[in-house]
């Protein structure tokens, strides 16, 4: 840069501001991860493929419980314990909390109360808000509305309906993804499947090229892996929020916060029966496992989101 540059800083300025962005989200982002964008009108729309999964004993998707809320001494952005089957310190505070019989204190607990969320490998077909999407396979985290679609489409309620396997790819059906904001939430309500058919009615290479893309999913629930801290860390970690110096034990509690997953089934249908509780329950007990909480006080406009939006 020459000296009578310096008078005009708009170029660099430009450039700070750039990379400041990029670096105040890199430490929550996965590029893995895709994600629906809302437009001027807020409302948003795309069109995905759910994936099937290489392991014939797994299942297409991975559950992981978390916890997002902010206290006086920040954010809480965790996943939780529980979906290892093992203890949890914040699930430990709310089973006090609510227990207390104070209804102060139970409102505390649900603000806190832990979040069930899904991933699975999609591919994705129709992207107008981010164009360069397409045709790609990607992560996608969703929650109990587009699951509840999933699940609909598995095993329907009417009879006579005939059973869909939506992540077949020669069987399965493009999911058509309608949001809209209501009451300041995002909702899915009006996201449906589209009829039966082949992905993209693409040949068999095409097929096996997309198969071969996808991720494996079961780091997301691997108790050695990244996505989860210690007992330990995590008590730590909410005394800091909290701003406390609360003691943290680590009794076993009760089978609403010592969740424990199922064994890996060999087909879906054997786990429908057991994937809709908990997720509303009042007796608590998000948070992405992109997101970790060194960098959990950055951004609040983006956690504000997080919190309001309707998975």
């Amino acid at each position: 840069m020459s000296f009578e540059s310096l008078k005009s800083k708009t170029s660099l300025l430009d450039k700070l501001n750039a990379e400041l962005s990029k670096e105040g989200k890199s430490g929550y982002i996965d590029d893995r991860l895709w994600k629906p964008q809302m437009g001027k009108d807020d409302v948003g729309s795309a069109v995905i493929r759910f994936l099937p999964i290489s392991d014939e004993d797994a299942m297409p998707w991975a559950k992981v419980w978390s916890h997002a809320f902010k206290g006086p001494g920040g954010w809480y952005i965790e996943n939780s314990l529980t979906t290892l089957g093992q203890t949890d310190p914040i699930a430990e505070l709310n089973r006090s909390l609510w227990n207390s019989g104070l209804e102060s204190d139970k409102e505390v607990a649900r603000k806190q109360k832990r979040k069930l969320s899904y991933y699975s490998n999609i591919y994705v077909i129709e992207d107008r808000a981010n164009p360069d999407n397409e045709g790609k396979v990607f992560l996608y985290k969703y929650g109990k509305k587009i699951h509840d679609k999933i699940l609909a489409l598995v095993q329907p309620d009417f009879k006579g309906v005939e059973s869909i396997d939506p992540f077949d790819l020669w069987n399965g059906a493009d999911f058509h993804l309608r949001i809209k904001k209501v009451a300041g939430f995002w909702n899915y309500d009006s996201s449906v499947f589209a009829p039966q058919g082949k992905l993209g009615d693409f040949p068999t290479e095409k097929l096996r090229e997309i198969f071969n893309q996808m991720h494996d999913l079961s780091e997301f629930t691997d108790p050695n892996g990244k996505h989860f801290k210690t007992y330990a860390e995590l008590g730590a970690r909410l005394n800091a929020v909290l701003n406390s110096n609360r003691p943290i034990s680590k009794e076993v509690i009760d089978e609403e916060v010592a969740y424990m997953p199922s064994a890996v089934p060999a087909a879906m249908k054997e786990e429908l029966s057991t994937l809709n509780s908990g997720f509303n329950d009042p007796d608590i007990t998000s948070s992405s496992p992109f997101l970790r909480t060194d960098e959990s006080n950055k951004n609040y406009d983006y956690f504000d989101q997080l919190a309001n939006e309707e998975m």
